[in-house]
C-alpha cells in the first residue's frame, strides 16, 4: 500500500512545519480530508490557534476553531507523521544574500523526528539545488537515515498570495516534483486531495525550484519598469496611471502598476536567483537593476513628499506627516519587509517623525521589528501632509472631509496628499486645490 493510500485511510498523517501565512492555510485545507499535525516553534502562535484565533486572517477564526489540525510546538509529535511539508520563510541577509537559517533549522527538526518510509516536501522558495544539496544532507545527518532508501524528498513551491481571498491554495495550479518517479506520483496524489485546480508535474526538483524563483523575479522586473516609468513621467508632468490606462487598450499590454515592492516573496526571491548565478560566475544585469529601482522607491516617495511640502511653503523640520498603512500589502497584517519603513526612515532624515496608523497590521510585530507604534486614525489631526500608503479596504472609503479632519486648518493648496496606490480621484482633489501627488 502506498503512503498516499495510508494517509487517505487515516493510517498515516501529514505534518506541516511552519504555521505562518502559507503553512497554516495548507494545514487547515488538508485537515478537511486527512489527519494533520501542525507544528510551529512559536508557542504563542500555537496557543492562539488552539484557542481558535487566526492571527494571519488568512482563513479566519471560525475555520481555525472548526478544523481538526493537531496544533503543537512539540517537535516529537512529528514522529507520528509520514508526509512532512516544510513551509518556513526564506529571507535575505542585510547584504541581500540568502538566509537559509529557517529552512536549515526546519530540516534539523524534521530530521530529528524522521522515520523510515517518510516523504519530506519543501514549499519554501529557494534557489535551484537547495532541497537536494543543502536540506537532504541535514535530514540524513539528523535522522541517521539514507535519502532514497529510508526516506524520499520532493519540492512543491508555495503560491499562496497572503490577503488574497480569490487565489487560494485550492484554486491555483500546484507545481509538484519528486526525487524520482514514484515520489513524484505520491506527492502529486497527496496535493490533488486539496488542490482543485490540479497539479503540474515538474521534470525535477531543480526545475520546480527554478520555476518558483522566476515567477516572483518576473513580477519584480515588471513592477520595476513601471516604477522607472513613474519617475520619468513625474519629471515630465505626466500622470503615469493615465498613460497606463491608455496603453492597456492594446491587447497584449501587460497590466502592471508602480508601487512599493515589499513582503517576503517578490522583494526577496530575486536575490536567491542572482546569488546562485553569481556562484556560477554570472552577474545578473536585468534582475538586479530591477531590484535596485524597487528597493529605492520608499526613499523616492519620501523625497517627493518633501518636495511637494516645499512647493506648498511648509516648513519641513518638525512637520507633521501622517502615514496611512504600514503592512507590505493591502488587507494583510504582515509587516515583514514592508517598504513603508523606508519612507518613515527617510522622513526621519529630514527631521520629520511621522504618525502612523494601520488598523490591519500586527501591532506587536511592528513594534518588535521596527519599534513602530500605531495611533488611531481618529486621533490624527493638524497634519501638514498625508501619505496614503496601503490600499486597505478600510481606507478606500475615506472622503475629502475625512482627510480635511486630519489636516491643519489651512487652505487646500497647503494640504499635501500623497496617494501611493492611486486610490483617489486625482482630478477631483486637484480641482479642489489640494497638492496631490501619486506614483
Amino acid at each position: 500500500m502506498s503512503l498516499y493510500e495510508k494517509i487517505l485511510k487515516g493510517e498515516e498523517k501529514i505534518s506541516l512545519v511552519g504555521l505562518g501565512y502559507v503553512g497554516m492555510p495548507i494545514a487547515v485545507a488538508f485537515s478537511k480530508k486527512v489527519k494533520v499535525v501542525g507544528f510551529d516553534l512559536n508557542e504563542n502562535k500555537i496557543k492562539l490557534y488552539k484557542s481558535g484565533v487566526d492571527p494571519t486572517n488568512e482563513v479566519g477564526d471560525e475555520a481555525i476553531r472548526s478544523c481538526s489540525v493537531e496544533f503543537t510546538a512539540d517537535e516529537t509529535k512529528l514522529k507520528t507523521a509520514k508526509f512532512h511539508i516544510v513551509a518556513v520563510p526564506t529571507p535575505v541577509n542585510e547584504d541581500h544574500t540568502p538566509d537559509l537559517t529557517p529552512v536549515e533549522g526546519a530540516s534539523e527538526i524534521v530530521g530529528r523526528n524522521l522515520t523510515k518510509g517518510s516523504i519530506v516536501v519543501y514549499e519554501s522558495t529557494v534557489y535551484p539545488g537547495v532541497t537536494e544539496d543543502i536540506c537532504v544532507p541535514i535530514l540524513e545527518r539528523e535522522s541517521g537515515l539514507k535519502c532514497g532508501v529510508d526516506f524520499k524528498v520532493g519540492y512543491s513551491p508555495e503560491r499562496i498570495n497572503p490577503g488574497d481571498k480569490v487565489h487560494r491554495l485550492e484554486t491555483i495550479t500546484k507545481i509538484v516534483s519528486g526525487m524520482d518517479g514514484e515520489t513524484l506520483e505520491e506527492v502529486a496524489s497527496v496535493y490533488e486531495l486539496v488542490v482543485e485546480a490540479g497539479v503540474h508535474r515538474a521534470e525535477s526538483i531543480k526545475v520546480a525550484e527554478a520555476a518558483k524563483v522566476i515567477e516572483n523575479s518576473q513580477r519584480d522586473i515588471n513592477i520595476a519598469f513601471m516604477n522607472e516609468l513613474s519617475i520619468i513621467f513625474n519629471k515630465m508632468g505626466i500622470d503615469t496611471r493615465s498613460v497606463l490606462k491608455a496603453a492597456a487598450t492594446k491587447w497584449n499590454f501587460l497590466n502592471f502598476y508602480p508601487g512599493l515592492v515589499g513582503g517576503h516573496c517578490i522583494g526577496v526571491d530575486p536575490y536567491y536567483l542572482t546569488y546562485k548565478a553569481e556562484q556560477m560566475g554570472y552577474h545578473s544585469q536585468i534582475i538586479l537593476s530591477g531590484r535596485r529601482i524597487n528597493d529605492d522607491m520608499g526613499k523616492y516617495v519620501a523625497e517627493c513628499t518633501v518636495k511637494n511640502m516645499i512647493q506648498s511653503d511648509i516648513s519641513i523640520k518638525n512637520a507633521k506627516v501622517a502615514v496611512l498603512g504600514f503592512t507590505f500589502k493591502e488587507n494583510c497584517p504582515d509587516t515583514r519587509n514592508t517598504k513603508i519603513i523606508d519612507i518613515v526612515k527617510e522622513l526621519n532624515e529630514y527631521g520629520i517623525t511621522p504618525v502612523i496608523t494601520d488598523p490591519t497590521a500586527d501591532r506587536d510585530e511592528a513594534k518588535r521589528l521596527y519599534g513602530v507604534e500605531f495611533v488611531s486614525i481618529d486621533d490624527i489631526t493638524d497634519c501638514d501632509a498625508i501619505i496614503l500608503a496601503v490600499a486597505h479596504d478600510s481606507f478606500k472609503s475615506l472622503t475629502a472631509a475625512d482627510f480635511d479632519a486630519m489636516f491643519k486648518k489651512t487652505d487646500n493648496g497647503k494640504k499635501v496628499l500623497i496617494d501611493i496606490k492611486g486610490l483617489l480621484d486625482r482630478k477631483a482633489y486637484e480641482s479642489a486645490g489640494y497638492n496631490y501627488w501619486r506614483l
